[in-house]
């Protein structure tokens, strides 16, 4: 644990300058220093060229990845970057972008009507992660270049002489300070978003070259369909036909009001997709445009099978009933956009879903009425759905009801279950948080490992009575999502699961908040300890990588014995310290926790239950000075304290 300076004064007060923020806390610009991480530094660049073309100042982009995966290069032909001096900052506005955050000039809509970046940080984070920078630009008749390294100027602007076009190249080497030595760029994936963006813009033609093989490869992008074509792309990649076979997609273009495009069409596939767009960004989270999409779609089939009386006697059409097999694009373009996060994956506009709605139920109502035999069709697709889904609700009533797992109807909602109804490999996750349990949903066997989250620290139930624990919403979580009563009531043949593991944070609160689980169980839930289902996870606190291999420390002392056996010579050594279990990467939740090959774990056991007894009524008790007298007889013990 870490010791902490009592004398906490102005002088222990850190002011991080320039760009020195970003690569300290990088996830809070890009969302992780994962491969996702580094491939957000290309999209950050890609958008600025995006920009130019979707605001008429640009038609071509081209991207270049060099040989070795590691660097990329973006051109444009829009107006360039603004080199002129500034002399409020001494600098030229070129190297004011690339080295201030909040420094662009999206800001006013003089400049941009429409624009993916609004806060002014794209350039000036990728420079900040990049270990080399290459800036180029060609505008008002004159070429001129910089570098940087780490977010700082390596050289002044360089004026390279005259030049007739217009446009920025950008060419970066992301930092293996920040993404380690592996990470590189994919070219499948890169190709994969060049072409979605070619299909947003008509008028953009993307050239995107790969030189990671020999000879490179260039591929072109250009679709004067635009997302008519886009969806008819999205069908053949997942092999999907149309209801009924063969009919065109719906297709809408607004540009009274909110400007947007979407395309629509349902299919054989039980699942609902959906692409969708805000300023030629991916919304991958969806978001209030989404909403007015869905919420459009279902008024609009709602009122053609009541205008043409097709409701199906004693069943109800449900909105996932009418969302069912639909694949959608949806392409929206805001003036002032508000997105959850730097990496704008989820729009937050409240407006926008309205607007949305009011553009897309009319319309496709309209398509229903005028392509009948489409719209019965696919009303008919509907009606099946609905059939299937109360077929398949009755069926599981009915096996649910002959298993020992029958309550499961009884689960909390944020409970993210197993598929297996078998205890004997089930297990339960209880994690602090919902940011933990994010990571955890996404590491877990998703067949065999369910996860809880829970909000804060629970109840402590050593000072509770039964009815007062029975009343609050976390425990009364747990005991749902266990299944096997609590109290006297507690019948371990009931258990849900053969192992429960408490999953905290590895530190003070995290240790705190199980505790108060422990004597949760202890009092509530005694038979699942005597049998041995009760455990307490240990993530590590520390990654620490020594050249290309991987260790993981439980603590500092751990971390410390590391770096003296596994750091040897000039080893490059990098570690991070995991601030709690949401900041941790899924894969690394996985490998160190959650994979039952790999995991350690601490079996909850009492040897002496009257010991046992005593210890927790001194630390959880209503009886203050016998918690006093622990702590005083305990604090020559504690050499170390994390708060």
């Amino acid at each position: 644990m870490t010791k902490l300076n009592k004398s906490y004064t102005g002088a222990d007060i850190q002011v991080l300058e320039g760009l020195e923020a970003v690569r300290k806390r990088p996830a809070m610009y890009i969302g992780g220093v994962d491969a996702a991480g580094f491939h957000h530094l290309l999209w950050e660049i890609l958008d600025n060229s995006i920009d130019e073309v979707m605001n008429g100042f640009a038609s071509q982009v081209d991207v270049r990845l060099h040989a070795g995966g590691k660097t990329v290069s973006v051109s444009d032909d829009g107006r360039g970057i603004p080199f002129d001096e500034m002399p409020k900052y001494k600098k030229s506005a070129l190297e004011l972008i690339f080295t201030t955050l909040h420094a662009g000039g999206k800001f006013e809509k003089n400049n941009y009507m429409h624009s993916g970046g609004l806060h002014g940080v794209g350039s000036s984070v990728v420079n900040a992660l990049s270990s080399q920078l290459y800036v180029e630009v060609c505008k008002d008749g004159q070429r001129v270049e910089q570098f940087f390294s780490r977010g700082k100027p390596t050289g002044k602007l360089k004026h390279k002489g005259a030049c007739r076009s217009t446009g920025t190249l950008v060419s970066f080497q992301p930092d293996e300070e920040i993404f380690g030595a592996k990470t590189c760029f994919d070219a499948d994936t890169i190709a994969g978003v060049l072409e979605a963006k070619s299909y947003l813009h008509r008028n953009l033609t993307v050239r995107f070259r790969n030189e990671t093989v020999r000879p490179a490869v260039e591929a072109v992008f250009h679709h004067d369909g635009g997302i008519e074509d886009f969806i008819q792309t999205l069908l053949q990649k997942k092999n999907l036909t149309t209801v009924p076979e063969g009919a065109p997609p719906f297709y809408r273009h607004n540009d009274s009001g909110l400007r947007m495009e979407v395309a629509l069409c349902w299919t054989q596939a039980t699942d609902e997709f959906c692409r969708s767009y805000v300023n030629g960004i991916p919304t991958s989270s969806g978001g209030t445009h989404e909403l007015g999409l869905r919420g459009g779609v279902v008024k609009a089939i709602r009122n053609y099978v009541e205008t043409h009386n097709l409701a199906p006697k004693g069943l109800s059409l449900t909105a996932e009933d009418i969302r069912e097999g639909m694949v959608a694009v949806l392409s929206i373009y805001v003036l002032e956009p508000q997105f959850q996060g730097q990496t704008k994956a989820k729009l937050n506009n409240p407006e926008i879903q309205n607007q949305v709605d009011s553009v897309v139920r009319p319309s496709l109502e309209k398509w229903l009425n005028d392509n009948k035999t489409v719209a019965d069709a696919i009303v008919a697709r509907i009606v099946l759905a609905a059939k299937a889904r109360e077929a398949s609700r009755a069926a599981s009533s009915a096996v649910m009801r002959k298993t020992a797992v029958a309550h499961r109807l009884n689960l909390p909602g944020k409970l993210a279950d197993c598929s297996s109804s078998n205890p004997e490999e089930s297990e339960l996750f209880i994690v602090e948080g919902d940011s933990a349990g994010g990571s955890a949903k996404q590491g877990r066997d998703r067949r065999t490992q369910a996860v809880l989250p829970l909000r804060g620290k629970v109840l402590n139930a050593e000072q509770a009575s039964l009815d007062k624990v029975s009343q609050n919403r976390e425990l009364q979580d747990i005991a749902n999502a266990l299944g096997c009563g609590l109290g006297k009531d507690c019948d371990i043949r009931r258990l849900r699961y053969g192992k429960i593991f408490l999953l905290m944070d590895a530190d003070s609160d995290g240790h705190h908040i199980a505790t108060l689980l422990l004597a949760f169980f202890w009092r509530h839930l005694r038979p699942l300890i005597q049998a041995g289902c009760v455990y307490i996870a240990q993530p590590p606190l520390f990654r620490v990588d020594i050249g290309k291999e991987t260790y993981w420390a439980q603590d500092e002392q751990d971390k410390n014995r590391i770096l003296k056996e596994k750091a040897k010579g000039n080893a490059k050594t990098n570690i991070m310290r995991f601030k709690g279990l949401g900041e941790m990467p899924a894969n690394d939740l996985k490998a160190t926790t959650l994979d039952i090959n790999k995991r350690v774990a601490l079996k909850v056991s009492v040897e002496d239950e009257e010991e046992t007894q005593r210890v927790m009524n001194e630390l959880l008790g209503k009886e203050v000075a016998s918690r006093f007298r622990l702590i005083m007889d305990s604090v020559g013990e504690v050499g170390e304290l994390d708060f």
